[in-house]
């Protein structure tokens, strides 16, 4: 992710409701503490998305739960001004969207509890998947988070070095994400699906 490079968006930092009015049809960006993000995605970094997202309904049918992907569809939370998400992958509880006063005219969550599951795919701006979105995510109680660095784009404190395709997969214990780090031909471990049958590197490589 880079910032968008209109001038104006670089000078004045946005408001949700500003945001949403230039940007709310284009899932090509989300907004952080007022700047306005472009995600800049990849051809490999959709891959992974999909990837990801046709494995996790594989799950979600077998395991019959009233849950779906979100395709489209931003995530605000309530208690962070001036910020909207806009993950590459979420999981939904179809049952809690009643609490979503936003959900039905603007497929706008607020509410940490309606998402079960997020993935971020990294892109060019690392740090906002490794640092800002495990703290918010936590924060919001989702259970489960990944983060598939699929070119080895994070910090060496995050990752290691010499640095590598990394899969790490947050769980929240104790209002706080526990980070486990699959690379390779390891088998993944996902607390919310735990019938996945994946390595790392099949997930990384988007099934290649």
């Amino acid at each position: 992710m880079t910032i968008a490079s209109d001038q104006a968006i670089q000078q004045k930092l946005l408001s949700f409701d500003e945001f949403l009015a230039r940007y709310g049809d284009n899932n090509r960006y989300e907004l952080i503490d007022g700047e306005v993000f472009d995600l800049e995605p990849t051809g490999l970094h959709e891959e992974v998305a999909a990837f990801i997202t046709a494995k996790i309904c594989v799950q979600i049918d077998g395991i019959g739960l009233p849950w779906f992907v979100l395709q489209r569809g931003l995530l605000r939370p309530s208690n962070i001004d001036m910020t909207a998400f806009r993950p590459d992958v979420a999981v939904v509880d179809r049952d809690e969207l009643t609490k979503e006063l936003l959900w039905s005219d603007q497929s706008i969550l607020t509410l940490g509890s309606s998402i079960k599951f997020v993935a971020e795919v990294v892109s060019s701006n690392w740090q906002n998947d490794y640092a800002r979105k495990v703290e918010d995510y936590a924060v919001l109680g989702i259970p489960e988070y990944w983060i598939a660095d699929y070119a080895g784009l994070g910090g060496t404190r995050h990752i290691g070095k010499p640095k590598q395709p990394t899969l790490s997969i947050c769980t929240l214990v104790d209002e706080e994400y526990e980070i486990q780090q699959f690379r390779g031909n390891q088998t993944i471990i996902s607390p919310t699906f735990p019938d996945l049958k994946l390595t790392a590197e099949q997930v990384l490589r988007a099934g290649r």
